[in-house]
């Protein structure tokens, strides 16, 4: 960023580094595609901005023998291809020249011993010490040893007790169920303290979502009709467009739930439904998300009468263009019952919110890619504008846009213009691109810059995982027991089974199109 440009809305009041301590950041599966995508684009970015360490380096981790430059060379083609800004020489050849790559097992101990004995020569030649920023960017199945040799070669330890303190973010699926996540909770735990834990979901660092807060906490026409009194129902939903693609095997193994329920669209649930914390400090934050977790009501399984509709999608239209079905993707068992598509009633029995009925879907090849926060408050008293179809009244709606098109929407009720008193629904946008401009941070550069800082607002605290997978591992484990029974289809490009419907049809309500 040159003198001229002006700094972006968004970091305005961001001190120079954010008091970032001097640090390595190293990377486990550095040659993956998510370090090529998000992390190494986010870590330029940030460069771009002054916002990383005066002194900060970055170590690649992998399996695959790699030489310094090429590694270099490599991430140098990533910026290129992924960031949200142009490859800027001057800015990073500052990070590019503390760059290094070591190859080895992830179950390997003697390649983490060398990796330590590398950060120890780094600090001497420093004449300083860093802190030691672990990512584990890899397949969960070996999240396991990367943890345990973490703490065998001393690195999970190092500077304990102090600022330098080494720290881990450890990407999804944080565990497959219930007694996974409380295993990988307790090998994490045996390493590393609970504040040392940066359990990342990128959803968090997302503009719209961390405004959801500021939405509800610092505008008084809003928290005062935040609950059953004034709203109706919330909807939630994280559409996408594309199908499974070259992911078949992956997603088999994996389904809608997984995938984006329990994590992603559960966090947004959270968010929407938690009481105002104490203070904006993590924990007080982080303990309003576990109560109001453990606050939902156990689902009903059952594919008729239940609280959960299942499904996945069937060959279609996308684009003008016919699209297989999932059982025709690339890499999919004939005799798959994965979900591509989920829908959720959920109860939350708090004072706040007894008897709203909290609706989330999410789901693959559906009409449009589009993930939002719909709050439907109660319709005013039918006493003045009632009569007669020339009253077209709706109900309040406030939605939340988290992607594609960032931004707030207020659904009101407004007079047409004209000699006789018709009502019709009217929109009041908001769009961030509009206000701050387009190019704004990505979730990643604020997610790996608060880890940096040790600010855990934006992670996930264990018990959150638990309470999240409590809910939904009782689905998994009936699913896997009915098999195809109860699972119903849709058409690729749809917003998804008719059968969902039957989700919100006892209370009067129907599903939004969601997006703009």
């Amino acid at each position: 960023m040159n003198a001229s440009e002006p700094r972006h809305p968004f970091l305005q009041g961001l001190s120079k580094h954010r008091g970032a301590p001097p640090t390595v950041v190293v990377i486990f599966g550095a040659s993956g595609d998510l370090t090529a995508r998000k992390l190494v684009p986010a870590i330029f970015n940030l460069g771009i901005d002054n916002l990383l360490p005066g002194d900060f380096h970055l170590i690649g981790f992998g399996r695959k023998p790699i030489e310094d430059e090429k590694f270099r060379s490599l991430l140098d083609e990533a910026i290129g291809e992924f960031s949200r800004r142009p490859l800027d020489g001057e800015v990073w050849g500052r990070v590019r020249r503390h760059i290094s790559y070591q190859s080895g097992g992830y179950d390997e101990l003697a390649a983490f011993k060398v990796m330590a004995e590398k950060i120890d020569a780094l600090e001497r030649e420093l004449g300083r010490d860093l802190q030691r920023v672990f990512y584990i960017s890899t397949p969960p199945s070996v999240f396991e040893p990367v943890i345990q040799n973490l703490g065998k070669s001393g690195l999970a330890d190092k500077h304990q007790g102090t600022k330098l303190g080494s720290k881990v973010i450890i990407e999804k699926p944080f565990g497959h169920d219930l007694e996974s996540a409380r295993h990988l909770n307790a090998t994490l735990q045996s390493v590393f303290s609970e504040p040392q834990i940066y359990r990342i979901d990128h959803y968090l660092g997302k503009e719209t979502v961390q405004d959801l807060l500021v939405q509800r906490f610092a505008n008084s026409i809003f928290e005062p009709m935040w609950n059953r009194q004034h709203v109706e129902s919330v909807q939630i939903t994280v559409a996408e467009e594309l199908g499974v693609g070259s992911r078949g095997g992956y997603y088999d193994q994996s389904g809608a739930l997984r995938d984006m329920i329990q994590n992603h669209t559960m966090q947004l649930v959270a968010l929407t439904a938690m009481e105002p914390p104490v203070s904006l400090d993590p924990e007080s934050i982080r303990d309003e998300k576990v109560k109001v977790l453990k606050a939902i009501q156990p689902l009903n399984p059952d594919p008729e009468k239940g609280d959960v509709v299942r499904a996945r999608y069937a060959d279609g239209l996308f684009q003008g263009a016919k699209v297989p079905g999932y059982l025709e993707e690339a890499g999919i068992p004939a005799d798959s019952s994965t979900e591509t598509y989920a829908a959720l009633k959920l109860s939350i029995n708090n004072w706040r919110w007894k008897g709203v009925p909290f609706y989330i879907r999410s789901g693959k090849r559906m009409a449009r890619r589009a993930s939002e926060i719909a709050v439907q408050f109660r319709r005013p008293p039918g006493i003045l504008f009632s009569e007669g179809s020339k009253y077209d009244v709706a109900p309040n709606t406030m939605v939340i846009s988290i992607q594609p098109d960032e931004g707030v929407t207020l659904v009101l009720n407004s007079k047409v213009p004209g000699l006789e008193t018709r009502t019709q629904p009217v929109k009041m946008h908001f769009r961030y691109a509009t206000t701050y401009g387009s190019n704004t941070p990505e979730a990643y550069e604020r997610l790996i810059l608060d880890a940096i800082v040790g600010d855990s607002t934006l992670f996930i605290r264990g018990d959150e995982t638990e309470a999240s997978w409590r809910l939904c591992t009782p689905l998994l484990e009936d699913w896997n027991k009915r098999g195809n029974e109860g699972l119903a289809s849709y058409a690729a490009g749809s917003w998804g089974p008719p059968e969902a419907e039957r989700l919100l049809a006892e209370n009067g309500h129907l599903w939004r199109r969601a997006g703009p």
